[in-house]
């Protein structure tokens, strides 16, 4: 029995991952200005439109995936927990 994937499939693989990473960055970051416009409580539409920003984007990301198939689902959460623990880093560093 044959076990190798196929070339293609793996960088399907990969491009989902760094999408996933990718618009983690971005949807953390989103966040991160969200929270600062609360807590200085101020730019109101600012923040309905980078939550539904966010929201939006990272639901059109993993739609795309989903359409992709499971494998790619997995890793375009994978990239996307993986930003998730970059900004958590950077968070606590103080950056």
């Amino acid at each position: 029995m044959n076990l190798t994937l196929p070339l293609p499939f793996l960088c399907k693989l990969l491009v989902a991952t760094l999408a996933g990473f990718a618009v983690g960055m971005l949807y953390f970051a989103a966040l991160r200005r969200t929270v600062l416009r609360f807590t200085a409580n101020d730019g109101r539409w600012e923040r309905v439109a980078l939550t539904i920003g966010r929201m939006g984007v990272a639901l059109a990301l993993f739609a795309a995936a989903a359409r992709m198939g499971a494998a790619a689902l997995l890793v375009t959460f994978a990239g996307f927990l993986l930003a998730r623990s970059a900004a958590i880093h950077r968070s606590r560093r103080g950056a």
